[in-house]
């Protein structure tokens, strides 16, 4: 399946100025001091990567570059991410990680949160940030049970069931050690999950309703079967749904040992509103979350 879905791109050749790359690119070529003394490079870029959109509305592709210039090596690069991890950014993450990292002793860090925060997303950042691994709770329960989505595991066998299976999952995370683990976003209503995800760092993604409801509205509602089939246009739907979810489930989230507001982190960086914060800026605020609980 996954060579269906991959795609190649061609070896080809193109001229770049090493001195016009816009501040902040879509992905990135680093030259030694020899090379960036010419004035124009004649670069050979071969790439195999799978473009997707995730529930945040964020391109993205898992993929690897290799780059040759005059029949010399340049650079190899691996990402899951073609919009994170550039500039100050990736600078800022790498030394929160070589703060924290000695203090974890490979205990699991747990994402939980609303749907459509983000904990896939940001899951993976983290993950490779600290040298993890990274599982999607989700993954695990679809892989278990031999259904290819959640959703119809909800239609096949009810949300109980699902449930069940999602407890199965975090019972045999427990024992594992050094896995950022992306849940689901009802997993924090049965307090035994709770005690599977103590053994690691909680970290609730606080995500504003209003935020949440324009992503999943912007990506459908076929993917969140809490969701699906609810009257109503995409927007008013997905947030009065959303609105509901959480009086149920607050209080539970609060349990996490460590809370990232996006409110929290816009005011910090005098941000109007949410929507321009990168995943790894979440990333970033999560590091220092953790960081203040260990």
């Amino acid at each position: 399946m996954e060579a269906n879905l991959a795609q190649r791109m061609q070896i080809s050749t193109t001229w770049i100025d090493p001195y016009k790359f816009p501040r902040k690119p879509t992905s990135s070529l680093r030259f030694s001091g020899r090379f960036k003394e010419q004035k124009r490079l004649q670069v050979f870029v071969s790439a195999q990567f799978r473009p997707v959109r995730d529930e945040n509305r964020h391109r993205q592709a898992s993929f690897e570059v290799s780059c040759s210039c005059n029949n010399s090596q340049v650079s190899t690069l691996e990402s899951e991410s073609l919009q994170d991890l550039f500039g100050e950014e990736a600078l800022i993450l790498k030394n929160k990680s070589q703060e924290i990292e000695p203090y974890l002793n490979g205990r699991c860090i747990y994402l939980v949160g609303m749907m459509g925060s983000g904990k896939t997303t940001v899951g993976k950042i983290l993950s490779r940030s600290i040298r993890y691994s990274f599982c999607d709770c989700d993954k695990l329960v679809e892989e278990d049970v031999g259904v290819p989505s959640v959703a119809e595991i909800f239609e096949i066998y009810g949300e109980d069931f699902f449930r069940d299976k999602e407890t199965e999952a975090l019972e045999k995370l427990s024992i594992e050690h050094r896995f950022v683990v992306s849940t689901g976003g009802g997993a924090v209503i049965r307090d035994e999950n709770w005690i599977y995800m103590g053994k690691g760092i909680s970290v609730w993604l606080d995500v504003p309703l209003e935020e949440l409801a324009q992503r999943i509205a912007a990506v459908g509602t076929k993917s969140r079967p809490l969701l699906d089939n609810e009257p109503g246009d995409a927007y008013t739907t997905a947030f009065r749904r959303l609105s509901t979810l959480f009086e149920k489930r607050h209080k539970a989230y609060e349990n996490a040992k460590a809370r990232v507001s996006l409110e929290n982190i816009a005011a910090k960086l005098g941000y109007k509103d949410v929507s321009s914060i990168t995943p790894a800026m979440i990333a970033i605020e999560a590091l220092e979350q953790i960081g203040n609980v260990l």
